[in-house]
């Protein structure tokens, strides 16, 4: 039901903070006094919540997918970080702001210490040594502030403001990665972010610190931590990352539809805040020969594609249902700059989609894709112009009214079931919704064109239904090639800007 694939949910902060609040106790710290800093500058520091894990070496798998149970632990103050770039031509910058009384201080961090938006690359070093003492592996993990976070004080916030993941969607513009005082947060990166490391079933000792690169911007401790580290064989399917799609962030939370049709007289007021939906361009492009509810014996050009709202307003859209009628009439609402309701317009219908991998409802005109020759002139048009809208992706965090926590990122609650009377579909502030190529009707069909260069084209509100602040920025292309012969057929897709993401 969902359509991108699923990150691991957050642990009960209950029981990380028991954990790690143990493991705390035990940290040393390295000698010798460091730098004064400015009141509110966040105190880091790398704990363990266990002294051993057990991992799976599972049959046919390449390795195995270390999750240590390290925790990067936060005093003092707050961690927060400012990750963007100004455009596709130039580079992913970072700052770390630091709360210091009534001041926020902005400190920028080397330039090329990050890279994109998936969080800091290269953070732990992990030396693996089997039980003579002898090392048989060394690896990195990234570090996403935002991953499974928890508190490990009493004291601390009952709640995080900062977002719940980190976005890698490769056409990311702005990031809030954070984790509040009092709390700690998992560096070990989700299965999709890691190389497998090729350990035979044994027992190992692994040994985890912090890259210097990050001590010495952090001003982390020069300490080490030690996990005992059991791989055990099994058989059956294994639990490695699946192939295509896209990260969604879990949640618990849903947003209720109206209850009934609005009333009164459709109408927005002027000067009334709106939507601002943009188009990202394609990625994820590759050949397919006729699956996910393709023709097979053809070729097919599949690709992603994401439309996010960068505000000041949410996209808000509201199907209702007449007794006995396959399709939803659909509503905007409009709302001001305290939240309150303040207007509606009609805005097309909502229609179900019964397809494996979709069967939920779709409002229909919300983007449109083309594939257009050398000539910027249309081809091919995908029959897919009808979207469950939901928040998949965080596009950019730093624009006004971002919304750090969306409610509806899950598909299965966001989009209704097939005897629904009505429907919310929400596109919040500085979030994207993205359609993977694993998705029925996500592709060209592209077996009797020629060889050459053509353009995807992704619109957003094709039509002009949605009422939003800018048209401008509705429509982009992304460049691929097109070679080969009929059934091994090839694409190449040159950088965009800085972007190397097929």
């Amino acid at each position: 039901m969902t359509r991108h694939r699923p990150q691991a949910v957050r642990r009960s902060a209950l029981v990380a903070a028991a954990a790690l609040t143990v493991a705390a106790a035990g940290a040393v710290a390295a000698p010798g006094a460091t730098a004064a800093a400015p009141a509110g500058t966040p105190k880091l520091t790398i704990i363990t919540a266990s002294n051993a894990v057990t991992v799976d070496r599972w049959e046919g798998e390449p390795g195995v997918y270390l999750d240590l149970g390290t925790y990067i632990t936060v005093d003092g103050g707050p961690f927060e970080l400012r990750v963007t770039r100004k455009s596709y031509n130039d580079p992913v910058v970072a700052s770390q702001i630091i709360h210091s009384g009534t001041k926020t201080l902005t400190k920028a961090l080397p330039t090329g210490l990050v890279k994109d938006f998936s969080g800091l690359p290269d953070f732990l070093q992990v030396s693996i040594s089997d039980r003579s003492g002898a090392k048989v592996a060394d690896t990195t993990q990234s570090f996403c502030p935002n991953t499974r976070a928890g508190r490990i004080r009493p004291d601390a916030p009952s709640t995080s403001k900062f977002p719940d993941s980190c976005s890698d969607n490769p056409f990311a513009l702005g990031s809030v990665w954070g984790v509040e005082k009092g709390w700690a947060a998992a560096t070990s990166p989700g299965l999709r972010q890691q190389q497998p490391i090729d350990l035979s079933p044994g027992v190992y000792t692994a040994t985890i610190s912090v890259a210097k690169k990050y001590r010495d911007v952090f001003g982390i401790p020069a300490q080490s931590r030690t996990v005992k580290v059991t791989v055990r064989s099994q058989t059956g399917e294994g639990q490695g990352p699946a192939g295509g799609g896209h990260a969604h962030r879990e949640t618990f939370k849903s947003a209720k539809p109206a209850a009934r049709r609005p009333a009164g007289r459709a109408g927005i007021p002027a000067n009334t805040p709106k939507p601002d939906l943009r188009a990202l361009p394609a990625y994820g492009i590759a050949i397919t020969d006729g699956e996910d509810g393709d023709v097979p014996g053809k070729d097919y050009l599949a690709f992603s594609a994401t439309v996010w709202n960068g505000g000041p307003s949410p996209l808000v859209v509201d199907g209702f249902r007449s007794p006995g009628k396959e399709k939803m009439d659909a509503y905007q609402y409009f709302y001001d700059a305290k939240g309150k309701q303040v207007g509606y317009t009609p805005t097309g219908t909502m229609e179900w989609d019964p397809r494996e991998g979709h069967q939920h409802w779709h409002f229909s005109d919300f983007a449109s894709y083309r594939l257009l020759g050398a000539d910027k002139k249309e081809i091919v048009r995908s029959g897919k112009e009808a979207f469950c809208l939901a928040n998949t992706d965080a596009i950019d965090y730093t624009v006004k009214n971002a919304d750090w926590h969306p409610y509806n990122t899950d598909l299965a609650t966001a989009c209704g079931e097939e005897t629904s009377v009505s429907v919310r579909e929400v596109l919040d502030v500085g979030n994207g919704d993205t359609y993977t190529q694993i998705r029925p009707g996500q592709s060209f069909e592209i077996t009797d064109l020629p060889n050459g260069t053509y353009y995807i084209q992704v619109i957003a509100n094709p039509d002009n239904r949605l009422k939003e602040q800018s048209t401008a920025n509705n429509v982009t292309y992304r460049k691929v090639v097109l070679g080969g012969t009929p059934g091994a057929r090839t694409v190449t897709v040159p950088k965009y800007g800085l972007i190397d993401a097929p």
